[in-house]
């Protein structure tokens, strides 16, 4: 089975509001099931290509720093 996984994410999500999106993030972090881990570095992936230069050193000090 062929998925693309950016546009199934992006599909579910389409008409989403910042709650269902911090909602559907904070269930998918509780749940622990590694099956959502792609799911999530989609939303990382969007998260990323759309930030200052600034706010991905800010993540990336939150990575290193929490690693």
């Amino acid at each position: 089975m062929n998925i693309d996984i950016r546009k199934h994410i992006r599909n579910n999500f389409k008409d989403a509001d910042i709650k269902d999106i911090e909602d559907s993030i904070e269930a998918s972090i509780k749940s622990q099931d590694e099956v959502i881990l792609p799911g999530l570095g989609v939303l990382f992936e969007i998260v990323w290509n759309n930030c200052t230069d600034q706010t991905k050193d800010g993540i990336l000090s939150t990575l290193i720093n929490n690693i």
